[in-house]
C-alpha cells in the first residue's frame, strides 16, 4: 500500500507537520488500497516559494522549449498509458474500457490540443505604434476533481507550462493516484525544479490556503459550486485571477420531429456515462408533450438494459460510484424523487441485483418531474435521469434555462434551423446539436454559477496569460 507524498521543488518529500492519513478506497470493493499524508499551509508555502523562485526562469524560456516540455511529458505518459487508465480504474471506479478510451486519453488530447493552440496564438500585436503582448500571469493555484481527475489536471497543467507559469496542484484527495502519476510523468520527463508542484490535502486546509496565498497570481478551480465560491470569496482579499468549472443540471430537449429512439438511446448514454459523475451530463430530459407518454415506454428498456459491473473487466457496463459519500448522496436524492411524487420508471434506491458490495447504484429514470422539484434542480451527480414534458419551443426553453447553472445543454430535432435557432437561446456553454461531442479545442466553461472562464485550446491557454501594452515600441 501506497503512503503519498508531496512533489515540491524537483522532489519528493513528506509533509512539514506530521498529520493525518487519509485513506484511498477502491470504490468496487471498498478495501483501501493507499493513503495520503495530508498537507497544511506550511506545505503550500514551500510549493508556492519554490515556484516563485522558478517562475523568472521559466517565464523568460522560449515558446518552442516549452511546448518541447509538454512534448516529453506527453511521451512518458504515452509509455505509461497502462498505469494511469488502471489508475484511475482503481481510484474512481471508472470502468477499463472507457478509463482507456476516455479518462487517461483525455491527458495527451490536452497536451496536443494545447500545443497547437500555442502554435496558432498571436502572442504579440502591432495595434498603432504599440506592442500588446501575451506574457504568463505568474504562479497558478490549480485544484481539480475526482471525476475527470486527468482530464481537469491537464487542462490546467498543459495551457499553464505552455504560457510559461509556473504552479501548485492539489489533486483531490479521494483519486490522488492519477496525480501523483503526473508528478512522475514531469519529473521524468525533466521539467526544471519548482515549475511544477504537488501537495496532497483537502479543500478547507490546503485549498483554502492557496486562494488566499497573496504569492498565488491565479486560482483554476474545478468541482462544486458551494467550494467555487468559497475560493472566489478567499481570493478576494488578494485580488487575484479566478477560473472556475463548476456544477451543472443540464437540459436535454427532444422534439416531436427527432428521432425518438436514436434521441433516447444518446440520452440514455450520455446521462449515465461515467455513472453520472460528469458536471455536463444531460440529467434533466425535456421531451415535447405530444410524444412524451411513448418516450417514457421507449426509455425504460433501454435503462433496464444498461449493465452494471465490476470495473476491471472490459465492457460497456457502469462502474461504481467514487465513494460511500457519493454512494448515499445518490440513495437520498433518489428516495428524495419518489417522495416528491416523481414516477419511478426504472431503478431506485438499493444495489443492483447480485452486488452487496462496492459503491454500485441502480441506473434510475423518473417521469413526471417538474421544475420545481429537487431532483430537477439540483445536482445530484449520479446515474439519475429526470423526466420533464414541454408544451411548445418557448416552453421548452424556458424550462431549459430555469436552472441557476448553464454548463451544458442538448437537443434533438430533425430541422437544422429550429436546431440552430434553439442553441442560441439556450444559455449554456455548450450546446451539443443531435448527439454532437466536443473536442479538445472548443472551449469548455459554463453561464451562471457554473464558472467561469474557459478550458481547453486557445481559450484556456487564455486563462493563464496576462496582456500588455508596450506604447512607443514602434517609434517613428
Amino acid at each position: 500500500m501506497k503512503s503519498l507524498q508531496h512533489y515540491i521543488d524537483g522532489r519528493w518529500v513528506a509533509p512539514v507537520v506530521t498529520g493525518d492519513r487519509f485513506p484511498v478506497i477502491d470504490p468496487a470493493t471498498e478495501s483501501q488500497v493507499a493513503e495520503i499524508c495530508m498537507g497544511s499551509a506550511a506545505d503550500v508555502d514551500l510549493a508556492v516559494a519554490a515556484a516563485c523562485r522558478a517562475f523568472p526562469g521559466f517565464a523568460a524560456t522560449p515558446l518552442e522549449a516549452r511546448l518541447d516540455a509538454l512534448r516529453r511529458i506527453n511521451e512518458v505518459f504515452k509509455r505509461r498509458f497502462d498505469e494511469m487508465a488502471d489508475a484511475i480504474t482503481t481510484e474512481m471506479g471508472a470502468p477499463r474500457d472507457m478509463a482507456r478510451e476516455a479518462q487517461a486519453a483525455s491527458g495527451p488530447g490536452h497536451i496536443e490540443a494545447t500545443i497547437k493552440a500555442a502554435q496558432q496564438l498571436d502572442w504579440e500585436v502591432r495595434i498603432d505604434g504599440s506592442n500588446v503582448v501575451r506574457e504568463p500571469i505568474g504562479v497558478c493555484g490549480l485544484v481539480t476533481p475526482w471525476n475527470w481527475p486527468i482530464n481537469q489536471i491537464l487542462a490546467k497543467v498543459a495551457p499553464a507550462i505552455a504560457a510559461g507559469c509556473t504552479m501548485v496542484l492539489k489533486p483531490s484527495e479521494q483519486a490522488p493516484l492519477s496525480a501523483q502519476l503526473i508528478a512522475e510523468f514531469i519529473d521524468e520527463a525533466g521539467l526544471p525544479p519548482g515549475v511544477f508542484n504537488l501537495v496532497h490535502g483537502n479543500g478547507p486546509t490546503v485549498g483554502h490556503a492557496m486562494s488566499a496565498h497573496p504569492d498565488i497570481e491565479m486560482m483554476s478551480f474545478t468541482g462544486s459550486t458551494r467550494a467555487g465560491v468559497d475560493v472566489a470569496k478567499t481570493a478576494a482579499d488578494t485580488i487575484k485571477r479566478v477560473a472556475q468549472e463548476l456544477g451543472g443540471k443540464s437540459p436535454n430537449l427532444i422534439f416531436a420531429d427527432a428521432d425518438l429512439g436514436r434521441a433516447l438511446g444518446n440520452a440514455i448514454r450520455r446521462c449515465f456515462y461515467n455513472t453520472g459523475q460528469s458536471c455536463n451530463a444531460p440529467t434533466r430530459l425535456l421531451v415535447e408533450a405530444s410524444v412524451y407518454e411513448r418516450a417514457v415506454e421507449l426509455i425504460r428498456p433501454l435503462a433496464e438494459a444498461t449493465k452494471v459491473g465490476d470495473p476491471r473487466q472490459p465492457g460497456r457496463h457502469l462502474g461504481p460510484l467514487s465513494s460511500r459519500i457519493q454512494f448515499e448522496r445518490v440513495q437520498r436524492y433518489m428516495q428524495i424523487g419518489i417522495d416528491e411524487g416523481a414516477r419511478l420508471v426504472a431503478g431506485g434506491p438499493g444495489r443492483p441485483e447480485g452486488i452487496d458490495r462496492g459503491f454500485f447504484v441502480k441506473p434510475t429514470v423518473f417521469a413526471d418531474v417538474h421544475n420545481g422539484m429537487r431532483i430537477a434542480r439540483e445536482e445530484i451527480f449520479g446515474p439519475v435521469l429526470s423526466m420533464i414534458p414541454f408544451k411548445d419551443l418557448d416552453d421548452a426553453i424556458a424550462i431549459a434555462n430555469d436552472t441557476p447553472y448553464g454548463l451544458a445543454a442538448y437537443l434533438f430535432t430533425s430541422d437544422l434551423d429550429k436546431a440552430r435557432t434553439v442553441a442560441r437561446r439556450l444559455r449554456a456553454g455548450s450546446v451539443h446539436i443531435n448527439g454532437a461531442g466536443q473536442g479538445y479545442m472548443e472551449p469548455f466553461g459554463g453561464f451562471k454559477q457554473s464558472g467561469n472562464g474557459r478550458e481547453c485550446g486557445t481559450y484556456g491557454l487564455l486563462d493563464f496569460l496576462e496582456l500588455k501594452s508596450i506604447n512607443g515600441f514602434y517609434a517613428a
